[in-house]
């Protein structure tokens, strides 16, 4: 139990000194903008597809619960304010970052596992190239920029869906579900969203290229390291989620 616990510090200490490592590194990288101009387009925009069809049926179901539980209480002209504030504070920013640890975060990781396993990173060492600031801070960058993007456009096809379930099948007035949430929804209810979307977009960059960078240079480490990759950006995107949500709620 000891052991297991002093590994899992030592882990965590690994990571928040390559974390100090990525920053020094990345002011050198935005100096070379076409390198995260290419990883915005290969995590944000290859991932695209999946987070709008995912936005749209969590819409879709949202919009049946929510009508569901507010018509035992004779509120369902309220479900656009609930279906909104559902999204943009929560189920938004958490489904993205799981969609994005489980497709781009993968893809990340093993990318630069195999640059490790085929001693691509060492010989980027030899030719005296730094591949922090060359392969991982524009991967780094890349994904915190992505990250808000994907959960912007999550809610907005989450709202679409909740919409249309609520008004076209359910018979909620489209004018009231409309104008009930723009004057319910605050300009703090979005930028909670948006910090944490910025938050686990840190976390599941961090993680991905840290665990490709120091993967075992193995086609079984480098699956291994995918796996954790998957792993402790879920488990880190819902802790820190309640971390943040609490501390939203003291504000």
């Amino acid at each position: 139990m000891i052991s297991r616990l002093a590994a899992s510090l030592s882990r965590i200490g690994a990571v928040a000194l390559f974390l100090l490592q990525v920053l020094a590194a990345c002011g050198p990288a935005l100096l070379r903008p076409r390198l995260i101009v290419q990883q915005v387009y290969n995590t944000g925009a290859r991932s695209l597809v999946i987070i709008m069809l995912c936005g749209l049926f969590v819409g879709m179901v949202l919009g049946l619960q929510g009508y569901d539980l507010l018509a035992r209480f004779g509120s369902e002209s309220a479900l656009g304010v609930a279906a909104t504030l559902g999204l943009l504070k929560e189920l938004g920013p958490v489904v993205t970052a799981l969609l994005f640890a489980g497709r781009a975060g993968t893809a990340l990781t093993s990318e630069i596992g195999l640059m490790r396993a085929t001693d691509q990173l060492t010989a980027m060492q030899m030719m005296a190239v730094d591949p922090l600031q060359r392969v991982i801070a524009p991967r780094f960058l890349g994904g915190i920029i992505a990250m808000p993007l994907l959960a912007a456009v999550f809610n907005i096809i989450g709202i679409y869906g909740a919409q249309l379930v609520g008004v076209s099948l359910m018979g909620v007035d489209q004018g009231t579900f409309w104008s009930q949430m723009q004057g319910a929804v605050a300009l703090h209810d979005v930028n909670e969203g948006i910090v944490k979307s910025a938050a686990f977009g840190v976390i599941c960059s961090l993680l991905a290229v840290y665990e490709g960078y120091n993967a075992e240079p193995t086609a079984a480490g480098v699956g291994l390291a995918t796996t954790r990759t998957v792993v402790a950006s879920s488990v880190m995107t819902l802790v820190v989620d309640y971390m943040l949500t609490a501390a939203f709620l003291k504000v």
